[in-house]
């Protein structure tokens, strides 16, 4: 499976043109492109990495990547050349003086994986857990394309191609595309987060980085062995999205709507607090158990938090 930009609506440089008819009319329920648009301000002011604009020499990093370490090929020694580099077998083989060149270094991916498991299409305060994960998606792509990263995006689905690395407003405007579409509704054809960090693992290469928008349950079920494969070379942030009645519900009876229509839940009485807090503890103690004997960071991010509250664990990054 290689990069294959996915259909996500038109993108130009320059400032965003959203179209009216993104506007949310369901605030908290169904993330807008508008809103999404709107989140760029939070990347320049959390955690981002300050790029340096002048030529002065600095300890500060330069959009500009460097030479890199990929061998390209050797050529003729000339006055300057780096004496480090000179190709002595091919010297002693020509017996003229010849230097080893190198691939100037890509600028870094970030790719951002999106859950779409139905328990996301859901919430109590302020916004619903998919707007949520929509929101803190949106966070990480202005943050990268802040950085200087071309910017990609995934969710788990057999049928449907990644969103390609692009760089700049352009490359973070196709991936808020693809978020809003695909955290709008539950997701019909969704294959499970397993099948997403699978995409991912063969698609990312050393040096990536990833961030990871998952329901707890859906992070225990990948097993640790393929955490730690696609961690193993690249920095990966998982964002655990919870509601705020999973961790603390009231001692009240809950009214839910479901498609069937709605369901009573009395949580007074002990025993029932008990089995809703195995319900939604138990996945997260083993998800975040699961991340960290893999080596990945792992934060958690409420749907009435603010969206970008994870941000500088992003920036820090797990080296």
């Amino acid at each position: 499976m290689g990069w294959r930009a996915a259909r996500a609506g038109p993108a130009r440089s320059g400032a965003a043109a959203v179209n009216p008819a993104d506007a949310d009319t369901t605030p908290g329920i169904r993330p807008s492109l508008a809103e999404l648009v709107a989140l760029r301000p939070l990347a320049r002011q959390r955690g981002t990495v300050r790029r340096a604009r002048s030529g002065v020499r600095a300890l500060a990093p330069s959009p500009q990547r460097g030479q890199g370490m990929e061998y390209a090929e050797s050529r003729d020694y000339v006055a300057g050349d780096d004496a480090r580099h000179i190709d002595w077998r091919v010297t002693a083989r020509t017996g003229r003086p010849h230097t080893k060149t190198f691939q100037r270094e890509r600028e870094r991916v970030t790719l951002i994986v999106a859950d779409t498991a139905a328990a996301l299409y859901f919430g109590t305060r302020v916004r619903f857990k998919s707007t949520q994960a929509a929101r803190a998606g949106a966070v990480a792509a202005w943050s990268a394309a802040a950085d200087g990263d071309r910017i990609a995006a995934l969710r788990g689905a057999t049928r449907e191609a990644p969103v390609a690395p692009g760089s700049g407003m352009r490359g973070a405007l196709r991936v808020l595309h693809a978020l809003a579409r695909w955290y709008a509704t539950p997701s019909a054809d969704d294959a499970g987060l397993g099948v997403a960090m699978d995409h991912a693992r063969r698609l990312l290469r050393p040096g990536a980085r990833f961030v990871v928008l998952a329901d707890a349950a859906s992070v225990a079920a990948v097993p640790a062995r393929d955490w730690a494969a696609v961690g193993a070379h690249c920095d990966g942030l998982v964002l655990l999205l919870d509601d705020p009645v999973e961790r603390l519900p009231p001692r009240a009876r809950l009214g839910f709507a479901q498609a069937g229509g709605r369901i009573d839940l009395d949580l007074s009485a002990d025993a029932q607090r008990a089995r809703w807090r195995d319900m939604f503890e138990g996945p997260r103690d083993a998800a975040v158990q699961t991340l960290r004997r893999a080596g990945v960071s792992v934060e958690s991010l409420s749907s009435d938090a603010a969206s970008d509250a994870w941000l500088p664990a992003f920036a820090r990054g797990r080296r």
